[in-house]
């Protein structure tokens, strides 16, 4: 089984029940792709713990059922630690939600992993975009004569000029990114309540 990093990036911020992660799923984790299903989770968290990267601390509860709580061992730290500066290879469908996790779990143990991942994205998207032929390809056929293929090239057109829109405004967005977190690398600024004081002081 392909061990579950990013639940040991959930964990690495503070120890859980699998009902905990499944309802930061639900709310803090809801744009990262995953469903908060208790089956898997609770797959994920067994294999973690066979792993030794994570220990479970049953907890009383007077108003509740007793839960297990799970925490990161030494181990888990460092199998953390190792998958964040392990190398990352994009994948070909941008906005793909690989790398917003991996960004999210990996990112969160420092500004230089975050920087890393966002220009590997970056330098991929941008060469992705030099090798396509332009926004559209005309010239479009159809076997069938239910289809006018000057319609068909339009709706297509509608369609494919959504995806290169997109693809724009993340590789427009990933730029802004990256010089972000260079200015945080050189500012050392990290926090959003650090870089109001600073832009507070300057007006």
């Amino acid at each position: 089984m392909k061990a579950d990093y990013p639940l040991l990036g959930v964990l690495a911020r503070q120890p859980m029940s699998g009902y905990g992660l499944a309802k930061w799923l639900e709310t803090d984790g809801q744009f990262l792709g995953r469903k908060p299903s208790m089956t898997p989770i609770y797959r994920a968290l067994a294999d973690l713990a066979d792993r030794g990267w994570v220990q479970a601390t049953t907890v009383a509860s007077e108003t509740a059922p007793d839960a297990k709580v799970y925490a990161l061992t030494a181990a888990g730290r460092i199998a953390l630690q190792d998958w964040a500066r392990s190398p990352y290879t994009p994948s070909p469908r941008p906005m793909d939600p690989d790398f917003i996790v991996r960004l999210n779990f990996a990112g969160q143990l420092g500004p230089d992993v975050a920087l890393a991942l966002v220009r590997t994205e970056l330098d991929y998207r941008l060469l992705q975009r030099a090798e396509e032929a332009g926004p559209y390809r005309l010239g479009m056929v159809s076997p069938i004569p239910e289809i006018d293929v000057r319609w068909l090239e339009r709706v297509t057109f509608f369609t494919h000029s959504r995806g290169w829109q997109s693809t724009s405004w993340y590789i427009g967005w990933l730029e802004t990114l990256a010089a972000e977190l260079s200015s945080i690398i050189a500012s050392g600024q990290y926090s959003l309540l650090d870089a109001a004081r600073v832009e507070g002081s300057a007006s």
